[in-house]
């Protein structure tokens, strides 16, 4: 039976920091990356959480992820930012351009951020949630080293590539859509291989090309896109979207999120924000309105994205549980001799 560890948002946050910190990365950068990791640790999306401080940590220590980079933007456009990620830690690059784009945005009415030189950019919705939070209607693209074959193909070629969507409501949490291409996202497969667990068979294949429900094998394969040859051409437009808009390696050029050692994935990640007033001419927090009472009145249905906050709010009051061997895992970065005495 697997054991757990309960900590306080705080706790978890401090302990991520000084994991990090102790793995070649600098405080800004721990602080922006333990804060993004933690927030999707509480709204349940573990793939994108704490699991991952061992990975990063072990891609900082090799230099894969340059622990140090500070990003940088530029404005080749009115409306348009790109921030170079420097190929250190995604969070900081993202806190530039999600701090930026609000802005710009209500000067240009539509406004996006293309980042380069990137690496794993974790929970997207929360990104997009963080930009609607400033009045923004945002999307959020990104892809990631290869684990989706072309449709008809047999060797994975694309990430799994997710994308985001939130909208602002008044006095309300902003409508939040977060999926990936894939049938479930690739940091589930980690998750599961952590705990020792099966994967449903639909989720994957093994390198074979056969239905697998072991995570070791499924992570050595391929993932199955959604919808089949239509999810497959979505992960090609995002592909685009994401790395050739940006100038950045394709999934089957990116080298891995999760093994220490090799170069840098230098991935994508586009950004792009609509000022929702602007373009509906005032309407549209009214029509956003009328459709969620539309959902809510209908029986059976619910509103996408309202688990986050019940996981959210759940993890405020009651902290969060992780593995005691992924606890141990994380504390031996910063007391390899001591943490267990």
């Amino acid at each position: 039976m697997t054991e757990f560890v309960r900590l306080t948002i705080d706790d978890a946050r401090d302990l991520a920091v000084r994991a990090l910190m102790a793995s070649n990365t600098s405080e800004a950068n721990a602080r922006s990356t333990a804060a993004a990791l933690v927030a999707a640790e509480a709204d349940g999306q573990k793939g994108h959480g704490l699991s991952r401080i061992p990975s990063y940590a072990a891609q900082a220590r090799s230099g894969k992820v340059d622990g140090l980079a500070i990003p940088s933007l530029s404005r080749p456009g009115t409306g348009l930012i790109r921030v170079n990620a420097k190929s250190g830690f995604a969070y900081p690059a993202i806190d530039i351009a999600t701090e930026t784009l609000p802005t710009i945005a209500r000067v240009t009415g539509v406004a996006s951020a293309c980042i380069y030189n990137s690496h794993h950019l974790g929970q997207a919705g929360a990104h997009a949630e963080r930009l609607a939070s400033a009045g923004l209607v945002a999307l959020v693209f990104t892809n990631s080293p290869k684990a989706i074959n072309f449709w008809g193909g047999r060797e994975p070629m694309m990430g799994t590539n997710p994308i985001a969507f939130a909208a602002p409501r008044d006095n309300a949490e902003p409508l939040v859509i977060d999926l990936a291409m894939s049938k479930v996202a690739r940091g589930k497969l980690l998750a599961a291989q952590r705990k020792g667990e099966k994967i449903p068979d639909d989720w994957a294949l093994d390198a074979d090309g056969n239905p697998t429900d072991d995570p070791s094998a499924a992570m050595a394969g391929s993932m199955l896109p959604i919808g089949d040859a239509k999810g497959a051409a979505l992960v090609l437009m995002v592909e685009l979207m994401a790395a050739a808009l940006t100038g950045s390696n394709f999934g089957y050029e990116a080298s891995s999120f999760f093994a220490g050692e090799g170069p840098p994935p230098q991935i994508g990640h586009t950004l792009l924000v609509f000022q929702p007033d602007m373009s509906s001419g005032g309407r549209f927090a009214e029509r956003v309105s009328n459709i969620v009472a539309a959902i809510e009145q209908t029986d059976g249905a619910r509103l996408p994205g309202t688990s986050r906050l019940q996981h959210r709010e759940i993890a405020m009051s009651d902290g969060l549980s992780i593995p005691t061997s992924l606890h141990d895992e994380i504390t031996d970065l910063i007391e390899p001799e001591e943490s267990h005495a």
